[in-house]
């Protein structure tokens, strides 16, 4: 199972909320070294604002505990960030068919 969160930002605020997510993520691979995560951006953007996405993956998967981890630090990393938000954390889950 891989994770995929997508959300969109104010683009002025960009720098900051990679900045966030980044050191989020880094967080988490160090709990957790076999994690996966990148920060990916639509490259174009729309009445000032800017979708990004936030991918997640595991030998194994990623299970429940995993899954409410990465949420939980989202949540803390994004409570300073909440002006910058232009829309809700889209949580969705995919997995491989190979």
């Amino acid at each position: 199972m891989r994770l995929y969160v997508y959300y969109r930002i104010d683009a002025g605020a960009l720098a900051a909320v990679r900045e966030a997510v980044m050191a989020m993520q880094a967080a988490l691979r160090s709990e957790q070294p076999t994690l996966e995560a990148a920060l990916l951006r639509r490259p174009e953007a729309k009445d000032g604002e800017i979708t990004l996405m936030e991918t997640y993956a595991a030998p194994g998967g990623i299970d429940a505990a995993l899954q409410a981890r990465i949420e939980g630090s989202a949540a803390a990393a994004f409570a300073a960030l909440a002006g910058c938000l232009r829309s809700p954390r889209h949580v969705e889950r995919f997995e491989p068919l190979a």
